[in-house]
């Protein structure tokens, strides 16, 4: 990433309020960061059962219930779990989730024509809230030269927009998720409800043809749900293999999201398509990546 990028982007945490923590940048390629073998432990167990106590891990680590409970808080805030009275529960499906250098390369053609076509919805001085996420910054990207405020909790959005002489940038602080580049966990909640946005542009892992919401990250789902509550106007941004899936943690019902826009494709695809469209109570844009590129 280039110096004076870098360089912004500490210039705008130094401008934005005190509930947004420093944003340090990561390297392009972003490597898988080994957990220790207790905490690999502790996720296995996890995935078995889905919640478990503390004093069950503690009898079966062998250790102090004040080692488990350090452990758990630890892994809560990395996105692995959540934290439940006397336990902690599965906070994703880690069999499912991909690198986000794999992310970023599917579906690309599609996700730039998505956000090229959804800045055409963005209206110059409107405050935006961006998701983190590759189609969120494929439109970051469409975005650059217009005259915006822009919240975001995604790493990447903040590097593709710190040199933007237009954009007033605006970072949301909190336990940084290294799976998809974003900052997550209260602090991001509560900053969020700081702000109220024109718009939310959101992300999704999984919209099922009944019009449901979902995210491969329970505690990545309560930042969307903030952002959601925050936006006169939601928008869901997703590249067409995300429909007819479902994920881990719901974050959004059908009557939350006044519009969706994804790409057209042919197959069975097409039909559930078809079939959201046909009883999804908010509005569904189509576009034609091969007219919009």
């Amino acid at each position: 990433m280039r110096r004076d990028a870098k360089q912004a982007i500490v210039a705008y945490c130094v401008r934005i309020d005190t509930f947004a923590l420093p944003i340090y940048c990561q390297k392009e390629k972003e490597t898988k960061v080994a957990l220790p073998d207790r905490h690999e432990d502790i996720l296995r167990i996890l995935e078995l059962r889905e919640r478990v106590s503390v004093a069950e891990l503690t009898e079966r680590l062998g250790v102090s219930e004040v080692t488990v409970r350090k452990d758990l808080s630890l892994l809560e805030e990395h996105g692995h779990l959540v934290r439940t009275r006397g336990g902690a529960r599965l906070a994703q499906d880690r069999a499912r989730v991909e690198p986000i250098e794999r992310r970023l390369q599917a579906s690309a053609d599609a996700k730039s024509a998505i956000g090229r076509y959804a800045s055409r919805l963005v209206r110059e001085g409107e405050t935006l809230y961006l998701d983190s996420g590759s189609t969120c910054l494929a439109l970051a990207r469409a975005i650059r030269r217009m005259d915006l405020r822009v919240v975001t909790n995604s790493l990447d959005v903040l590097n593709e927009l710190a040199d933007s002489p237009s954009t007033v940038l605006y970072a949301i602080g909190g336990s940084f998720r290294r799976d998809a580049r974003s900052y997550i966990g209260p602090l991001a909640v509560e900053a969020i409800r700081r702000f109220h946005f024109d718009r939310a542009f959101l992300g999704t892992s999984g919209l099922s043809t009944d019009g449901v919401f979902s995210a491969q990250n329970a505690i990545e789902s309560e930042v969307k749900r903030a952002a959601i509550a925050q936006a006169a106007r939601t928008i869901v941004l997703t590249d067409s293999s995300k429909i007819g899936q479902t994920a881990f943690a719901i974050f959004a019902r059908p009557e939350q999201v006044h519009m969706v826009v994804t790409d057209s494709v042919a197959g069975p695809q097409a039909e559930r398509i078809a079939e959201l469209r046909a009883t999804a109570p908010f509005e569904l844009l189509v576009i034609d990546t091969r007219e919009d590129s």
